[in-house]
């Protein structure tokens, strides 16, 4: 008797030698650090230094974020990562009317490079990795954080960190758009071609499967909208004039870790082989680290319940076993009570804790790829690696990801998927412990979890902080350097030098990108691509 995968392949009760049949270990594993990379990214793995841990932060204003960083780094955590607001996420100014209402909401709030200064002080640029969580402004949000860099003596080729800006998820799965696709890829192609220039070590776009996953994609389709995405994105850059060695080996990934362990493995195992197959088949590139898909991992947010939200800190665990057995490079574990309200300091750094403990007291870091040669998780690979192929092959049969896009091809199919786990949920079919299964009345003399409250005023003070900035500055020379980057965005200049000195001279996030909206036009969901 078998049982289905969230990917809807069959999983066996037992697995025996015959899974194996014909299967050659030389052509589908290789040795760790070597092609196809099934087995990781490097030789040693965990074994050199465990995973850089990260947890996902940023909240109300830049000031308030900051101490929790600091509190963070203190704990021991590796690499920030910075959550923005959403009128950030969308190129608002935080005193447009636009953004009423969602100041420093979900994310902390930026508006210049006064704000991005202020929520780095004291945190050597240097010394940290940043991984920030911004799509359509990403080019905006990184260059301030290079001139906060630079005003804290940093040379720029020492920064390291990542940008999300992948901007097609989000015309699939997550919205968080400002222009059209073409707009969107071009400033893409600009951003890898500066950072190769001037930023040399950031990875430039974290080509994002998670929020799909969220969205209720299952692993196969989670893991071939991401690549068929990436396929598009490197072939903007080789339209660009790029050469292929010269950005890939700064290209990262994004995915989620679920609860079902044993395909969650496969899915990374599977995910590393093709992508290194494509970009050496597909497009030439030579370099080794060109083909290998490094990633961070996020523990999936979707999972976790408001009912006894304690039982997340098991979820959260697995889960984390998961991404880590998987070969992540990086990873964010969510804290317990992140589906009621942001995690309060003591619950962020209990997520911490739960990465720290895997790390020094488990023996997952004494071996790399322990799953190496399993019946299941070979099988398993295998098989989702058929299925994930097979997604790919109908998105370019389609004319690629954009074009699949056009079509409503992710974005139904993701649908489907998400309605049919929220059927089974309902119909019991699918357990979700204290949802459907193993409830418990609400009992008086639990703890009640307060969750983090963000204060009210923070719209105003941010209007003000703005106020004062526009009446401080020297708005001629805004003006100029703004007029600069309207004829770089007319043209074919990378806009990303012109933007670089708006924003040494003050000009807003807003202001930035108001001018690439006149520029370039903003996109409807109606709008044909």
């Amino acid at each position: 008797m078998s049982r289905e995968s969230e990917s809807g392949l069959p999983i066996e009760a037992v697995y025996g030698p015959d899974a194996l049949d014909g299967w050659d270990p030389a052509e589908r594993l290789g040795e760790p650090g070597a092609f196809p990379f099934t087995r990781g990214v490097y030789p040693s793995m965990y074994t050199g230094r465990p995973w850089t841990m990260r947890q996902y932060a940023g909240f109300g204003t830049a000031t308030e974020s900051n101490e929790r960083y600091q509190r963070l780094v203190e704990a021991g955590t590796g690499g920030l990562s910075v959550a923005f607001d959403l009128p950030t996420q969308m190129g608002y100014d935080s005193d447009d009317p636009v953004a009423s209402g969602e100041v420093g909401k979900v994310g902390v709030a930026i508006d210049s490079v006064e704000d991005m200064r202020t929520l780095f002080d004291g945190i050597p640029l240097g010394e940290v990795s940043t991984s920030m969580t911004i799509n359509a402004p990403a080019a905006l949000l990184l260059l301030l954080y290079q001139l906060v860099g630079e005003e804290q003596g940093v040379d720029p080729a020492q920064l390291t960190g990542t940008i999300q800006n992948d901007v097609l998820k989000e015309y699939i799965a997550r919205g968080t758009y400002i222009y059209p696709p073409k707009a969107s890829l071009r400033l893409i192609s600009d951003v890898i071609g500066y950072c190769h220039k001037e930023i040399p070590r950031w990875n430039t776009i974290s080509i994002s499967g998670y929020h799909m996953a969220e969205a209720g994609a299952t692993p196969a389709q989670e893991v071939a909208f991401t690549l068929a995405n990436a396929r598009e994105y490197v072939r903007a850059a080789l339209a660009a004039g790029l050469a292929v060695d010269d950005f890939a080996p700064r290209l990262s990934f994004f995915f989620v870790a679920r609860t079902t362990l044993l395909e969650e493995v496969a899915k990374f195992r599977a995910a590393r082989r093709i992508w290194a197959q494509v970009m050496r088949d597909e497009f030439g590139a030579e370099d080794p680290r060109s083909l290998m898909l490094r990633f961070h991992t996020q523990t999936a947010g979707v999972q976790l319940t408001a009912q006894q939200p304690e039982v997340n800190m098991v979820r959260v665990t697995v889960q984390a076993l998961a991404a880590v057995l998987g070969g992540t490079q990086s990873l964010h574990t969510n804290s317990y009570v992140e589906a009621v309200a942001l995690p309060t300091e003591k619950a962020a750094r209990l997520a911490l804790r739960t990465q720290q403990v895997l790390a020094y007291e488990s023996d997952l870091t004494a071996t790399v790829d322990p799953f190496a040669g399993s019946y299941a998780v070979e099988s398993m690979t295998d098989e989702i690696d058929a299925a994930i192929r097979e997604l790919m092959d109908t998105v370019e049969e389609m004319g690629g990801a954009v074009a699949a896009i056009e079509a409503g091809f992710q974005k139904r199919e993701i649908e489907k998927s998400a309605y049919d786990v929220a059927l089974s949920v309902e119909d019991g079919s699918r357990t979700v412990v204290g949802v459907n299964r193993f409830r418990r009345e609400v009992d008086p003399d639990d703890d009640v979890y307060q969750p983090l409250r963000v204060d009210p005023t923070i719209e105003a003070q941010q209007a003000e902080r703005l106020a004062r900035l526009r009446s401080e500055r020297d708005n001629g020379d805004v003006d100029r350097h703004l007029a600069a980057l309207r004829a770089a965005a007319e043209g074919t200049d990378n806009v990303l030098y012109p933007m670089h000195d708006a924003l040494r001279a003050r000009a807003t996030v807003g202001e930035v990108c108001n001018v690439l909206r006149d520029v370039w036009g903003v996109h409807h969901p109606a709008d044909a691509f």
